[in-house]
């Protein structure tokens, strides 16, 4: 789906990475959570990189969600410079900006893309005013950064496909590029993908279904979370024992 004055260049490449894929071969998306692990996915081949907000929290100190915007900024700023490849970022709830402030700053970072969710203090976020929300921050970045609309229900307890389906269409008109229904459960991405006209985002949960199978079901993207930097952390605490 091009847009009228969609801006070409990064985000444009990186929107390709998306679209014309076979079904098992859906875009894995790797996490780091600074610049030294973005440099090993990234050498080890993958063609983009998506950070996760938790991730990111924990290497700076942080519990996930509870990271300063400045903090968040520098930390995603760090790991484009340190890679070749197009990185995109998980912004949480925009940390409270108005989306034109919001748009600056992640212009500024470098990122080609973004995930924005719909959750707000404990809650979900009235979907037409999010909506709205996303439509200034779209316009304002011109196109250069994929929105990758994250649709909280079934993080929220409301695991009604219905109201998935409601706010991910209205997210979609208002620009977003991409939806993520994080922890939707895989039975449910056929659904999805019948009714929402863009890349679906599934979460490769520990235990879940392989990227493949996700990919069959109808996620055309595939990202991990913290599930990556919680393995290397189990990783060096075994180190650590073993010392």
């Amino acid at each position: 789906m091009t847009r009228p004055h969609e801006a070409a260049g990064p985000a444009q490449v990186f929107r390709a990475l998306h679209r014309g894929r076979a079904p098992e071969d859906p875009l894995v998306l790797p996490g780091p959570w600074d610049a030294a692990s973005a440099r090993v996915f990234a050498e080890a081949g993958f063609p983009a990189l998506a950070t996760p907000s938790a991730g990111v929290a924990a290497s700076l100190g942080y519990e996930d969600g509870h990271t300063p915007a400045e903090e968040m900024f520098a930390a995603v700023a760090r790991i484009v410079r340190a890679v070749d490849v197009p990185v995109s970022a998980d912004l949480e709830g925009g940390y409270g900006l108005p989306a034109k402030e919001l748009a600056a700053r992640v212009l500024d970072t470098g990122v080609v893309g973004v995930n924005l969710e719909d959750s707000a203090e404990g809650g979900l976020r009235d979907p037409a005013a999010h909506a709205d929300w996303l439509a200034e921050f779209r316009a304002a970045t011109g196109g250069a950064v994929f929105l990758n609309a994250r649709v909280d229900t079934y993080v929220r307890g409301v695991p009604d496909p219905r109201e998935t389906v409601r706010r991910a269409r209205l997210y979609v008109e208002a620009g977003a590029d991409g939806v993520y229904p994080l922890l939707a459960p895989p039975d449910l991405l056929p659904v999805l993908r019948a009714e929402v006209d863009v890349p679906l985002n599934a979460f490769a949960a520990p235990g879940g279904p392989p990227p493949a199978e996700l990919g069959r079901l109808g996620a055309a993207r595939i990202t991990y979370g913290p599930v990556l930097h919680h393995r290397a952390t189990q990783a060096l605490r075994d180190i650590a024992a073993a010392l």
